[in-house]
């Protein structure tokens, strides 16, 4: 009786954790293009070191592998690993030319059926429309230029008017920088600089919009990379998707409504619990096809 007791309360406790009631109306999660937890150490990124430090986080999430742009925002905004959704192509021509392959719902879908507002900003072409489903996003936006300020400054122009409810902003600029020149190069280091200083603009905007004390941040990135190895010849610079720890590391942070102030996450965390996360604190049951499972010690 006792052993049946203790089976029934820990079935319980996995279900309400995974249909938690809604804790916080707004999410917004900022992915950081090649943000490698040690380049992130070694810049000028105050406002999203001070966010760590007061939320929660952990630097040795992983992302998937191979560890690409596009198939890892692609499960970040699926909960699912590539094998399931099956984007196996990583550049701009093939997500064009494939656009309305992917079989499986995004967050934004699931979010719509719920009768949320959603918005995606990105600054690469191939992420937008690989994830822009019909009647899934009420904002879809590719800032061109790739730079991580004018890609803040639209996501907040968006932010202001739209309220949305789930958004994603994709900060592209460090990773070409860092292919050019490299990881912890002195143009790369400013590239960080300049994506913390967006990651201020987005939560000026949400204060503007009055969603400051029902918003939760989610920061993390698709990716990490190295340079080039000792009797390489001419190697690019700032290379990633091998199964490596400096590739497939990545930052996971959250912050404010829900998140426990001052935590370090010792669970292990994957990047397709971002998508997981993001919908648990909205309210939003998960698919039962989910691989993601929200990272329920990073909140109160």
């Amino acid at each position: 009786m006792k052993k049946h007791f203790l089976l029934l309360v820990s079935l319980c406790f996995a279900l309400t954790a995974l249909a938690a009631p809604k804790m916080a109306e707004h999410v917004f999660i900022v992915s950081i293009d090649q943000g490698a937890p040690a380049g992130i150490h070694a810049s000028e990124m105050p406002v999203l070191k001070k966010m760590a430090a007061e939320g929660a986080r952990t630097w040795e999430a992983y992302t998937i592998v191979p560890s690409s742009t596009l198939q890892a925002h692609v499960s970040m905004a699926t909960g699912v690993g590539i094998q399931k959704h099956q984007i196996v192509w990583n550049d701009d021509k093939s997500a064009a030319s494939k656009s309305g392959a992917l079989g499986v719902p995004t967050i934004f879908a699931l979010a719509k059926e719920r009768g949320l507002k959603t918005a995606l900003i990105v600054g690469k072409a191939k992420i937008l429309e690989t994830l822009n489903l019909p009647g899934s996003l009420d904002a879809a936006v590719c800032v061109e230029s790739g730079l991580s300020l004018e890609t803040a400054r639209v996501a907040a122009e968006k932010i202001v008017a739209l309220k949305p409810n789930l958004c994603l902003i994709h900060l592209s600029e460090p990773d070409p920088v860092g292919h050019e020149f490299g990881m912890f190069s002195p143009e790369k280091k400013k590239a960080f600089a300049d994506a913390d200083a967006a990651l201020q603009i987005l939560r000026d905007a949400v204060k503007e919009a009055g969603l400051e004390e029902k918003s939760l941040f989610i920061v993390t990135a698709d990716h990490g990379g190295h340079d080039r190895e000792p009797g390489d010849e001419k190697p690019p610079l700032g290379r990633h998707g091998w199964p490596i720890k400096e590739d497939v590391e990545i930052p996971w942070i959250a912050w404010g409504k829900g998140a426990r102030a001052g935590t370090v996450i010792t669970a292990p965390v994957v990047i397709y619990d971002t998508a997981a996360t993001a919908l648990w604190v909205l309210g939003v049951e998960l698919p039962e096809h989910f691989w993601g499972r929200p990272v329920v010690s990073a909140f109160k």
